[in-house]
């Protein structure tokens, strides 16, 4: 019923239909994000002819395939034209059966027999700009309010990659080590140069003094990044870029916040007043799996 396949058995024309056609339909399951983020290495797990799919990215840890989520992937899961729950758990049970996993998450129209646990993301559906900012908070509207002095000299400009990425560097929060940041970095370089990411920075007396990375397709922007100059945090330049954004691409496609476990990122982001969008995933600890190995489970 349901087949595994390697990277290089999987019917990509079949795949993509199978994605673009579903009820659940995600960026982030695309083939050329999967690709940069994982650096091809994920297999595809398929129900009959492509009437669902479920991309199952991977590391090797001491020579041993792991699942583990690709930075910057934040949901994953069972794509079909309508979601059905017998089908997801089939998925879920051969997932589990025939892997090792650390990190796989779903995505938020995924529903199981079973409650798995749960994380928040945020977006704001397509609408007409003036009705979502209505719905702005009152806080977020007086942060957009910029005093007349900081008004006159600032501005907002797309930049290239090489303009953003020393900034990048030096204000990456989140990432515990240097060679994290770096992966970070690359990932966004090859974006950059497929034609799928773009930087906004907002300048300040011709200093920038935010960034945010943006993520688009034909129907979806999403907030891959948001980097501040932490002594200026004070000229609210974050919530210019995004509140921009959103008013040049709300009216034809999603705003995803990417949503975050941080309370204060979360409070940030909800003063844009999205719409709460929890999602499922499943964890496994290393005693997990070495519990598993040792207990010849996996075949």
């Amino acid at each position: 019923m349901i087949r595994k396949l390697k990277y290089n058995e999987i019917d990509f024309e079949k795949y993509s239909q199978c994605l673009e056609n579903s009820a659940q339909r995600k960026y982030s399951a695309t083939k050329i994000f999967l690709d940069i983020t994982t650096n091809k290495k994920w297999e595809l797990l398929v129900y009959k002819d492509y009437e669902a799919v479920m991309p199952v990215p991977y590391v090797f840890k001491a020579g041993i395939k792991i699942v583990l989520n690709p930075m910057l992937c934040q949901q994953l899961g069972i794509f079909s034209k309508e979601d059905n729950v017998e089908i997801n758990n089939h998925f879920l049970k051969f997932l589990e059966k025939k892997y090792l996993i650390k990190f796989y998450t779903f995505n938020e129209f995924n529903h199981f027999s079973s409650s798995l646990k749960c994380k928040k993301n945020f977006l704001i559906p397509v609408n007409n700009y003036e009705d979502v900012y209505s719905k702005y908070s009152p806080k977020r509207k007086r942060k957009l309010r910029l005093e007349k002095e900081i008004a006159n000299h600032c501005e907002i400009k797309k930049i290239s990659f090489i303009q953003a990425e020393a900034f990048i560097k030096d204000n990456f929060l989140g990432a515990s080590k240097e060679k994290d940041i770096d992966l970070f970095i690359s990932i966004f370089k090859k974006m950059f140069e497929e034609g799928c990411l773009s930087f906004s920075a907002f300048y300040l007396h011709n200093k920038i003094i935010n960034i945010i990375a943006i993520y688009f397709d034909d129907i979806t922007t999403a907030l891959l990044g948001t980097f501040n100059d932490k002594n200026a945090v004070k000229f609210s330049g974050a919530s210019m870029l995004i509140d921009h954004c959103i008013k040049e691409n709300i009216q034809y496609k999603v705003f995803d916040f990417e949503g975050s476990q941080l309370p204060n990122v979360e409070e940030f982001f909800r003063g844009f007043r999205p719409e709460l969008r929890p999602y499922q995933l499943i964890e496994y600890s290393k005693v997990d799996i070495l519990k598993k190995i040792v207990s010849f489970k996996i075949f």
